[in-house]
């Protein structure tokens, strides 16, 4: 922990980073491909890779597999990697295939960690072939180079980015003849009610959102014009943020992310600010979601969590956690962009001054083998994990929680600021009961 002291006192304490680069757990990337496909509508996901991704996407995914999903897996064999086929002939097949039985809208092509290997240039085919075939082609190489598995997302949405269409079904961005302010569009794929609550929120102060990165179907994505302002919903969203910066020359609002109540109040904060928005009602409704939330408030009062590393969105559940009066021990996070969360890394100290608490050390890319050691001397009464530690840590009497969970889970915007103390919580009640019932407590680190 760093602090700077004045002579008498304490003056300020500011975040202390740490980088281990040691050996971690997440998911491979192109599991994005799971929420993905049924955010985009009407898309084709074809992940090209060889047995490997097969089996993972068939275990991660195999709960929808009947439904005939809108993925598949274009297996590389040995004639591929050497180079005895040909790439185009062999996708062009496929493509076609998929259009014939499917009819999407557009194909994403999914490169993975061989793809890479092997030089592959899925980014050369592309081009000709969607020309020929007429059909759009995205190319997204979410592959397991990656720090985080939702950076899968990452990449997916800054190839969109730059494969907008020219027109668009539902708007047009750069007319503003409709709104007050310039065109706004969100970019982050999250559930469609939380998109309308989202936007929601937003038309109460004034502002009208025109359109989001993904949208529902690829043929409602804005189009995307030089000075439009764009803003992220998810903290994993670095690659998006520069490509819509550098490659459509946006104007990227940098704002804390709007997970829980007091995260939310201050997204929608400055994005008044910017467009020159007076806020109205905002503390208003972040007073009343404290209030609903009182009954969680109580059972994590006092606690400590300790975040191992996982998804990326550590900073901002931990912020959310200090202000509910958790105490936060250490952050691990796999991969840390300090300018796209400067926003974010801003609030949680001001959150931690707020709350009197001391500001938790943030380690990228967390050696486990170490942490696990950190966990033992500390005790935390949670530890927020990926699965590959999760059965290990509570065979030794820690209380867990997956994070892949919080990925899934709607945790944005005020109303679903529950379904966070929902999870978090989970552990806590079960202790409760089994005191209750008589079971011994499941704390002690064995």
């Amino acid at each position: 922990m760093i602090i700077m002291k004045s002579e008498n006192a304490l003056e300020l304490e500011k975040i202390n980073f740490a980088c281990e680069t040691g050996n971690y757990h997440t998911f491979c990337p192109i599991s994005c491909v799971a929420w993905l496909y049924q955010k985009i509508e009407d898309s084709f996901f074809l992940v090209i890779g060889t047995k490997t991704c097969g089996y993972f996407l068939q275990n991660a995914l195999g709960v929808m597999i009947f439904a005939e999903p809108r993925y598949a897996m274009a297996e590389l064999e040995e004639g591929d990697i050497s180079a005895q086929l040909s790439d185009y002939e062999e996708l062009k097949r496929l493509c076609l295939q998929i259009k014939r039985d499917r009819d999407p809208s557009v194909i994403f092509w999914i490169g993975t960690c061989t793809t890479e290997i092997i030089k592959m240039d899925l980014e050369g085919i592309a081009p000709k072939l969607e020309a020929e075939i007429n059909l759009p082609i995205v190319v997204a190489r979410a592959n397991g180079l990656d720090y985080a598995f939702t950076q899968g997302e990452d990449t997916v949405l800054a190839a969109l980015a730059q494969h907008f269409p020219t027109k668009s079904k539902n708007y047009e961005m750069g007319d503003i003849e409709l709104t007050k302010h310039a065109p706004l569009i969100l970019f982050g794929s999250i559930p469609d009610p939380v998109v309308n609550q989202l936007s929601l929120e937003l038309k109460k102060q004034g502002i009208k959102i025109s359109g989001w990165l993904p949208s529902k179907r690829y043929t409602e994505l804005p189009v995307i014009k030089e000075g439009n302002y764009v803003c992220g919903v998810n903290p994993f969203l670095s690659r998006t943020a520069t490509t819509l910066m550098r490659r459509k020359k946006c104007k990227l609002i940098g704002a804390p992310f709007p997970i829980g109540p007091d995260g939310t109040r201050a997204w929608l904060e400055k994005i008044c600010a910017v467009f020159g928005v007076e806020p109205s009602g905002l503390k208003e409704r972040e007073e009343e979601i404290w209030e609903k939330l009182k009954f969680y408030l109580s059972l994590v009062k006092g606690k400590s969590v300790f975040f191992m590393g996982d998804n990326l969105l550590e900073i901002s559940l931990a912020r959310f956690l200090i202000r509910s009066g958790m105490m936060v021990y250490e952050i691990g996070i796999p991969y840390m962009d300090k300018r796209y969360q400067a926003a974010e890394l801003q609030l949680l100290e001001k959150t931690c001054k707020e709350q009197q608490k001391p500001i938790p050390i943030i380690i990228e890319k967390p050696d486990n083998y170490n942490q696990v050691d950190r966990i033992r001397e500390i005790h935390p009464d949670l530890v927020i994990t990926g699965m590959a530690h999760a059965n290990p840590l509570e065979a030794r009497g820690v209380n867990t929680k997956w994070s892949v969970e919080f990925t899934f889970a709607q945790i944005h915007g005020f109303t679903n600021s529950i379904d966070i103390l929902e999870l978090i919580t989970r552990p806590l009640r079960r202790n409760q009961k089994l005191e209750r019932i008589g079971g011994s407590l499941y704390t002690n680190f064995r």
